[in-house]
């Protein structure tokens, strides 16, 4: 499970592998294993025939590099990958929320000292101290976290982490609403939208879904952790992105993703309903001929070289 390729200075949530790395990868795969589009994993799941060492690279998001860096070398190398997209954002001159996130809190060179947020039910109060003020030292501690295996290095780190955390949960609209919050406090007239950041444009998607190499999956409108919403609320996401998806590129989309890797039964009941043929998780789990079409596991690729990603993959596929 892939989200980006592009070589960033700060990368909390690990979701981005370098060109270089990403080139690697996808020469140990073009040498030693069998890789096909996810589609084609789940039929042969469906028909019982799945084959040894196959494997499927997904993307998850829609980031424009997507485009840009990773299917000139799909193409050159003849692999195909499938491509998960949030609708929301494509097209439009913004961030992923919690890349302006950290943006603000992680990049701002002054911000006030302390900071009282209201987040849904969720009141926080936090005082920076003395890290309200950005200084090298600091900005390098930053810039080598990653959330999801260190604890925080910085107040600015705890910060972040905190506001990440109540905001997962929230609707697109209320999540907005504290980033303007954040926004005013910061003293930010205008979001800081770093190009590198934004998402595809509706013609470099609709040039993606065109390549014999690359294919279009859902992946709800907003992002949001659909355990949080309702049933309804649920099906308006799943259907609505399906249906800008399939308008933007002439494509049937049947496969799809859990944003966050969250769902529950109604979540479960919707993509059933919606004729998905299939859906992914972000547990590492091999696909098995007991799997689910509809609960199929990834694992999540780092920043690896290929030496290291080849040692990963025969752990994985061992």
């Amino acid at each position: 499970m892939y989200h980006r390729v592009a070589a960033l200075e700060t990368d909390i949530w690990r979701l981005a592998v370098s060109p270089t790395h990403f080139e690697e990868h996808l020469q140990i795969l073009s040498r030693n294993w069998r890789v096909i589009p996810l589609s084609e994993l789940a039929e042969d799941l469906k028909n019982k025939k799945l084959k040894k060492n196959s494997v499927a690279i997904t993307f998850d998001d829609g980031y424009a590099d997507n485009y840009l860096a990773a299917k000139p070398l799909l193409e050159k190398y003849q692999l195909p990958a499938t491509f998960f997209v949030t609708s929301a954002t494509i097209g439009q001159q913004v961030e992923f929320w919690w890349d302006e996130l950290e943006n603000i809190i992680l990049q701002t060179e002054e911000l006030p000292k302390n900071l009282k947020l209201e987040m849904g039910s969720t009141m926080l109060a936090y005082d920076l101290g003395p890290e309200s003020r950005l200084t090298t030292a600091l900005q390098q501690r930053q810039n080598q976290w990653k959330a999801y295996v260190n604890e925080p290095p910085t107040l600015r780190c705890e910060l972040y982490l905190k506001i990440w955390q109540a905001l997962r949960p929230l609707a697109q609209y209320e999540q907005q609403k504290c980033l303007q919050y954040l926004r005013n406090w910061a003293g930010i007239d205008q979001p800081k939208v770093r190009r590198s950041y934004l998402s595809m444009g509706l013609e470099q998607l609709q040039c993606l879904s065109q390549s014999r190499y690359c294919e279009i999956g859902a992946h709800t409108v907003s992002h949001p952790d659909l355990t949080g919403l309702s049933l309804q609320a649920q099906t308006k996401e799943i259907r609505d992105n399906r249906h800008f998806l399939e308008k933007a590129t002439g494509r049937k989309v049947t496969l799809f993703a859990y944003p966050y890797g969250r769902y529950n039964n109604d979540t479960f009941s919707v993509v059933v309903s919606e004729n998905i043929a299939a859906a992914v998780t972000t547990n590492g789990d091999l696909v098995k001929p007991t799997s689910h079409s509809m609960l199929l596991g990834r694992f999540l690729v780092d920043n690896w070289t290929g030496q290291e990603f080849e040692g990963f993959l025969k752990t994985w596929l061992k």
